[in-house]
């Protein structure tokens, strides 16, 4: 009879939240202090070599970094690439890199992509290396190379593969075609993080939100902390009310902290290079609540951080894109896709949504 009327009332607050498009309003007072308020800028080293000059609220010349941590970001994140082609996002870049985000006071959150290059639901290529691999010598290797990157950096918090919605490590870790190889390589990261570190929070990733539950119940018997989540209204649903009633049922099921790992909105359809944006359509926007203006923006990551903070469990959000200015010149066709989601303008000034980050 309890555990009837607890499901009740469970249905009954999902109802309640999701009968509104309006999201849960939170006062700042109630937002924890070691709420994660963080930003992708994996690019940043590799932008920072074209010397672009960042401009504050009022216009004036600053330190980007600096200036990140004097909004309230506490976090950053980075992608970490097995073998890439060049040095950027490579073991040896982030490494120095993570060691001088440390120095500054900024916590490490990395995300693993077990693979040479870009890894998303429809891309998860086995590093060339590891390829002829058998599965016992891979799945030593994957506990070997997370046991590095544990021991060696320290992260604050570490994703065992990134968007791993359908596996990583393909044909071997193909959640579809071989579960039980998909899990055992999983268990290894994971194995490797909790051998040799008693701090590190463990996260797996999943793009979307729609079937999150599906997904993670598969990952039941799996020892890890935090659930995390993309949101991109162009991939995942423009509905912010269903995000957060897919959220709710997360944490009722799985009883997990609860990130959005990945999100971002522009603040223009406009272009500042001549390299094809990846969101550039009215109808990819949440519309009326949304434009993409700076107001726009703003109001779409402040709702989204109502949501998290209203949550049971939430711990946080990560702006993904944070640095992605039109780096490489007005004409560059292989620049940024991604400028009109920066959280700079196309002068490089800082735009109001950075105040959304500011943690009381």
């Amino acid at each position: 009879m309890k555990k009837n009327t607890a499901l009740v009332l469970l249905a009954f607050l999902i109802f309640w939240r999701c009968s509104s498009n309006e999201p849960s309003e939170v006062s700042n007072d109630d937002i924890p202090r070691d709420f994660i308020s963080a930003v992708d800028i994996s690019s940043f080293p590799k932008i920072e070599l074209s010397q672009p000059v960042f401009l504050d609220d009022m216009g004036q010349s600053v330190s980007f970094l600096e200036f990140l941590k004097s909004k309230g970001i506490n976090t950053i994140r980075l992608r970490l690439w097995v073998d890439p082609s060049d040095e950027y996002s490579g073991f040896e870049e982030v490494k120095s890199f993570s060691n001088f985000l440390k120095s500054m006071g900024f916590n490490i959150y990395l995300t693993l992509h077990y693979s040479d290059t870009w890894a998303d639901p429809g891309h998860q290529v086995t590093p060339e290396n590891w390829q002829n691999l058998d599965l016992e010598t891979l799945k030593s290797t994957v506990y070997e190379y997370t046991k590095m990157v544990v021991q060696q950096i320290a992260p604050n918090i570490i994703q065992i593969g990134n968007e791993i919605n359908n596996g990583f490590l393909f044909p071997n870790g193909n959640l579809y075609t071989n579960p039980n190889q998909f899990l055992e390589l999983l268990g290894e990261g994971i194995r490797a993080v909790r051998d040799h570190s008693m701090e590190t929070k463990i996260m797996l990733h999943y793009a979307g939100h729609q079937g999150a539950n599906v997904f993670f119940d598969q990952l039941k018997t799996l020892d890890y902390d935090i659930i995390g989540i993309s949101y991109y209204p162009l991939w995942h649903g423009k509905s912010l009310a269903q995000l957060e009633q897919h959220l709710v049922q997360l944490q009722s099921l799985f009883d997990k902290d609860i990130m959005i790992a990945e999100t971002a909105y522009p603040f223009t359809l406009g272009w500042n290079d001549w390299t094809n944006n990846i969101v550039g359509l009215e109808e990819q926007l949440i519309l009326p609540n949304y434009p993409a203006s700076p107001v726009g923006q703003k109001q779409f990551l402040n709702d989204l951080k109502n949501i998290v903070t209203s949550l049971e469990g939430g711990i946080g959000f990560a702006y993904w894109g944070a640095e992605l200015i039109a780096w490489d010149g007005p004409e560059s066709t292989e620049g940024s896709p991604w400028e009109n989601q920066a959280l700079f303008d196309f002068n490089n000034q800082a735009l109001p949504v950075l105040d959304v980050f500011e943690i009381p």
